[in-house]
């Protein structure tokens, strides 16, 4: 008798590392549904999921009895950017509680969450103490759970080439901490690999590490350019912070808030993949 495929529900699949996760688990002869507040979003995805479900995380009462048949729900839910009027609380913890409720109520066999490295030592940075919120009750729920925490991805240095093609580029402190950058592709795969080997937790890192200088200094000589990489104080970007934060602006600060964090922590995690940073950063594989 043929064994029927898994079926995995993709959280997040309009995003950049969601279109990778619905590659991912087709490629691992899954049963792929996305979940997307706008399914139109997906008409250009490498694939087409085998269901799309259309719902908002945000509302609970849209996720009611959509996720029944489900084995695996994998939540690459977040912002990184503020929009909508939404807080870092009603989207990074709030609606993956919703999720997470979802699944409980569909007796959803795993639950795996997209977190992020070394969130214990960011209590102060709200996008990453939402995440933290949220992973601690996923841990402590009653089904099986695997928490994904990448060092960081390809993506996220997008900002680093921009300012080496504008002839400068600006670091915070002294450039010295290291990264171990992913890119989506070869962090969906390592998704697949944790949560088909059930692992509770799973740090994911790329197969290379730089320092912060390493990588403003790559992005220079793939564009052929002369270094100019200046240092700014952290103690003036969490002053910036602060006055943001002051006038009503710590929203927007956000992501600099976070990049402030990393920016004293040591960000490596164990190596998986085979993408590499200056082959995404000659053909601007980098998307937003």
């Amino acid at each position: 008798m043929t064994q029927r495929p898994k079926t995995v529900l993709i959280a997040g699949a309009t995003g950049y590392l969601g279109r990778h996760l619905l590659n991912a688990y087709a490629d691992a002869g899954f049963h792929v549904l996305a979940l997307a507040r706008r399914p139109d979003a997906l008409a250009d995805a490498a694939i087409t999921p085998d269901r799309v479900i259309q719902a908002e995380v945000t509302e609970p009462d849209s996720l009611a009895g959509k996720l029944q048949g489900v084995d695996l729900v994998v939540s690459a839910v977040g912002i990184t950017r503020q929009r909508d009027g939404l807080s870092y609380d009603d989207v990074d913890y709030r609606a993956n509680r919703n999720l997470l409720d979802a699944a409980l109520a569909a007796d959803v066999g795993r639950f795996a969450y997209v977190h992020v490295l070394n969130a214990e030592r960011m209590p102060n940075v709200a996008m990453v103490r939402a995440k933290e919120r949220f992973a601690q009750e996923l841990a402590a729920a009653p089904i099986a759970s695997t928490i994904l925490m990448p060092s960081g991805f390809f993506s996220d240095l997008q900002e680093v080439l921009t300012m080496a093609s504008q002839g400068r580029v600006y670091l915070f402190g002294d450039g010295a901490a290291r990264i171990s950058p992913i890119h989506g592709a070869d962090m969906a795969a390592a998704c697949v690999s944790a949560t088909t080997a059930g692992l509770a937790a799973a740090p994911i890192g790329g197969p290379e590490s730089f320092t912060q200088n390493e990588i403003a200094e790559l992005a220079f000589d793939v564009l052929e350019r002369p270094s100019r990489v200046h240092h700014v104080p952290l103690w003036l970007g969490k002053l910036a912070v602060a006055i943001g934060s002051l006038v009503g602006l710590r929203k927007p600060l956000g992501p600099l808030e976070f990049f402030l964090a990393v920016s004293s922590i040591d960000m490596t995690a164990p190596a998986h993949g085979r993408r590499r940073l200056g082959d995404a950063f000659r053909v601007k594989d980098l998307p937003a």
